[in-house]
């Protein structure tokens, strides 16, 4: 039996696609930066059949590259450009989409790696809770593909990242071996939390199938401000207020006046408190009750507010976020941008948007820079336009300039295929050292995702 015929046997001649026209929209990622051919793209739906792609593979030493939604932005679930005789197979683990019934009196509920964070959130609503984490790409992002990233979102100041909300695990290791742990104990001290280690491995170490994920208690009334302030430093002083005096806050994002003057034109909506401030903040505070009151009143105790328009019906609310959440789109729709999403403390955050705009120019003259990001992380999204042949030295720049502040090159869309080179600026040398021996351990032929997060051969200054 050829290779191509294991595995149609194994998930169905229907759902290996060996054409290229059939493969190429699994082989560029969703920026349009990133591609690479495969030798052919599988589409297995259970566990079961997952385990028999990757015994197919590893008996044949084929290299597989997992992809979810597709949604990354790094180049870690698409095959690499640059390849050799052997080229690789792309798992895709949309068709994992078995979802259970919601257990209340535990608040968790098992998602196969493939449903939406769109469709995961409905479940739990219809069952009286809600998913901690959200982020714009909701309607095609999977729970599998957010878990190995890590990924935060715009609920990372309430409930933390993804890795925060997995109570169970089951993956397949490259050989076929299942590692099933779904009961979702509240209490369990028997050693490593292998769950938790494959939360941000970026499928290097194994093929997530199955999540056992934590719900939180919905908060039905909700209020947003989004409010103008003179700068970076005044945002982040803002943020500190906040927390001490809204309780309700679950939500700070940061953006900019040329940014959202963008977003606007883009979406066709007249921005609000135009020429006021050169940076916005937009806060959501939610609870079982009525925030509006609690939010207006921290408002007004807030020096650093220069004006605000507030939300509480639902497409105000909307519209509001869309003005934040319109940013990648709005960027997109201008050209193929390098995309950067890195962290600093909080204290370096006003330096780094100010040392910003002199990197990129210097790399690049005639780039457009427009940033946004996670207010409460000091998480910010740096997109550099028209940097043409120089994208390389503009994410140069800019990872050493984060690194320079005590920062990392990757906040929460993993380190991918386009970052590896500058893994040692956030990680030492004895720390990339045991990632490799972890990755050897459950993966010692290297067939998951090689060249995505470590490369595939130690480099200077790694």
């Amino acid at each position: 039996m050829t290779f191509e015929a294991a595995l149609r046997s194994a998930v169905g001649p229907e759902h290996v696609l060996i054409d290229p026209d059939l493969r190429s929209s699994y082989e560029t990622d969703w920026t349009g930066r990133f591609s690479g051919e495969s030798r052919a793209v599988v589409r297995p739906a259970t566990t079961a059949e997952v385990a028999r792609v990757l015994q197919e593979c590893s008996g044949a030493r084929v290299p597989v590259v997992v992809q979810g939604g597709n949604t990354g932005l790094v180049g870690g679930s698409v095959p690499p450009a640059e390849q050799g005789a052997n080229p690789p197979v792309v798992l895709v683990t949309t068709r994992l989409a078995e979802l259970s019934d919601v257990c209340v009196a535990a608040r968790q509920v098992t998602a196969g790696a493939g449903v939406t964070l769109a469709v995961l959130a409905a479940c739990a609503r219809a069952a009286g809770l809600d998913f901690g984490v959200d982020l714009a790409a909701r309607d095609s992002a999977t729970v599998g593909g957010m878990v190995a990233t890590n990924a935060g979102g715009i609920r990372v100041l309430r409930h933390g990242s993804m890795r925060e909300q997995v109570a169970g695990v089951e993956a397949v290791l490259a050989d076929g071996r299942i590692l099933s742990r779904l009961a979702g104990l509240a209490k369990d001290s028997t050693g490593y939390d292998i769950g938790h280690l494959l939360a941000g491995s970026e499928g290097t170490l194994a093929v997530l199938t199955r999540l056992r994920l934590r719900l939180v208690p919905a908060e039905r009334r909700r209020a947003v401000a989004f409010i103008a302030v003179a700068g970076t430093a005044e945002a982040v002083d803002l943020l500190a207020a906040l927390q001490t005096q809204l309780p309700s806050l679950c939500a700070a994002e940061l953006c900019f006046a040329a940014g959202v003057a963008l977003v606007a034109r883009h979406l066709g909506l007249r921005p609000p408190l135009e020429g006021t401030g050169q940076a916005y903040v937009l806060v959501e505070a939610a609870g079982q009750s009525d925030p509006l009151d609690e939010l207006l009143a921290a408002l007004q105790a807030c020096p650093q507010v220069l004006d605000a328009t507030v939300a509480t019906s639902a497409p105000d609310r909307a519209q509001l976020w869309a003005l934040r959440e319109g940013h990648t789109e709005t960027i997109s729709a201008l050209g193929v941008p390098v995309k950067l999403d890195v962290s600093v403390p909080m204290a370096r955050l006003a330096e780094l948007v100010d040392q910003l705009p002199g990197a990129v120019a210097d790399a690049a003259p005639a780039a457009l820079l427009v940033i946004f990001g996670h207010l409460a992380e000091a998480n910010l999204h740096v997109n550099v336009l028209r940097a043409g042949d120089d994208s390389e030295t503009v994410t140069a720049a800019v990872l050493s300039l984060v690194a320079s502040l005590g920062g990392s090159i990757s906040s929460e869309h993993g380190v991918g295929r386009a970052k590896t080179r500058w893994l040692g600026l956030s990680r030492s040398r004895a720390e990339i050292d045991v990632m490799r021996s972890v990755k050897t351990a459950f993966d010692p032929l290297g067939l998951l995702n090689p060249g995505v997060l470590l490369p595939a051969q130690r480099q200077a200054g790694a």
